[in-house]
């Protein structure tokens, strides 16, 4: 499937990013007087991903290791206060339209009910989302809904409570399954699962999570396993592709292309056995989506990213506890997306993983 770059439509025609790292012929010209986030290829980020924390109460193989990692100081994570600030400049300044919550783990985020209330009252108030690996969700579903949480995804590799732990390090897999019925039952629709195959390890479980989704209403997401670990380890060797994906659900399931315009969506989407259930599938290494790319990302400690896999980023907090104005820092803002590269540079021989892993960067 071609994803659809929904995106330029909207936008100054600069033109069309093709070959994966390179900066279009704009890059080196003066930045048009556009209040949006655009960038040199016509591509408009008005999908904000905020990370709340770098810390995280599970272990997955894949993203760190048992030890856990050195946490950011309390003092380098922006406050409350900072944070709104800046997603009332991306929704007042930038037209941002969606936020999505993530860490780390979000939950782990003091008073984060509060922060969510805040958020929406946001004007232009934002579709409000938070990717989280569902630990202690459950008993506040109903209070984020109170608060204004549109909706949730929730990280779950198996259904398999062996398997969860040996993913995880950690015995959870109860208080997820309880955070997916408590997201329903509060109408955080639609409840998504995010899901990383492991070869040799959960591979082989991937109808089971397919079959548990569809049982539960949830909607299911497969991604391709990405370089953010903080190991390194990454292996092109052992991941799953979103090929093989599609092959082992096909044991079981019929899947058809979804007619449903993909626009800037990072999930190709399937009809299964005719539908109207949809399974997604993220091909963010084999096929990657960077054309059609809308979102913008702040980490914790308030720097801001082009892109997932960028090998720079913009400090906003020494702006914010510099004195600077809204309008220094919406044009800061700017100029940083205003020089993002055509694409993330995974399949080529010069790629270099990201010295943050995704834990800090949020997903």
């Amino acid at each position: 499937m071609t994803p659809t770059d929904s995106a330029s439509s909207r936008a100054v025609n600069l033109g069309t990013p093709t070959v994966p790292g390179a900066r279009s012929a704009a890059a080196s010209q003066p930045r048009p007087d556009n209040p949006a986030l655009i960038d040199t290829f016509g591509r408009v980020a008005t999908d904000l991903r905020v990370s709340l924390t770098d810390r995280c109460n599970l272990r997955c193989s894949y993203c760190m290791p048992a030890e856990g990692l050195e946490w950011m100081p309390g003092d380098e994570v922006l406050s409350d206060d900072e944070l709104v600030r800046l997603m009332d400049i991306a929704v007042r300044m930038l037209g941002v339209t969606d936020i999505r919550l993530t860490g780390g783990e979000p939950l782990l985020r003091p008073r984060l009910e509060d922060l969510v209330a805040r958020i929406t009252a946001l004007e232009p108030r934002p579709r409000l989302s938070m990717t989280t690996n569902g630990i202690g969700f459950a008993k506040r579903a109903q209070a984020f809904a109170d608060a204004g949480l549109d909706r949730i995804n929730v990280s779950l590799d198996s259904v398999d409570r062996e398997t969860f732990e040996r993913i995880t390090r950690r015995d959870r897999l109860p208080h997820v399954l309880d955070a997916l019925a408590a997201a329903r039952a509060a109408g955080l629709d639609p409840v998504k699962i995010n899901a990383v195959l492991i070869r040799d390890l959960n591979d082989h479980q991937a109808t089971d999570l397919l079959r548990f989704a569809l049982e539960g209403g949830y909607h299911l997401r497969f991604i391709e396993q990405m370089p953010l670990d903080a190991q390194h380890g990454w292996d092109r060797a052992n991941m799953i592709t979103a090929d093989e994906i599609l092959e082992l659900l096909s044991a079981e399931f019929t899947l058809t292309p979804s007619p449903a315009e993909r626009g800037g969506a990072p999930a190709e989407r399937w009809l299964v056995d005719g539908g109207p259930a949809e399974v997604g599938v993220i091909p963010s290494v084999t096929r990657p989506f960077c054309a059609a790319c809308e979102r913008t990302r702040l980490t914790a400690d308030g720097a801001v990213r082009s892109c997932l896999f960028s090998s720079d980023e913009t400090d906003l907090r020494l702006l914010l506890r510099g004195g600077a104005s809204d309008e220094d820092i919406a044009n800061t803002w700017r100029e940083t997306m205003w020089g993002k590269l055509a694409g993330h540079e995974i399949n080529e021989a010069g790629f270099a993983q990201p010295l943050r892993p995704m834990s800090s960067i949020g997903g």
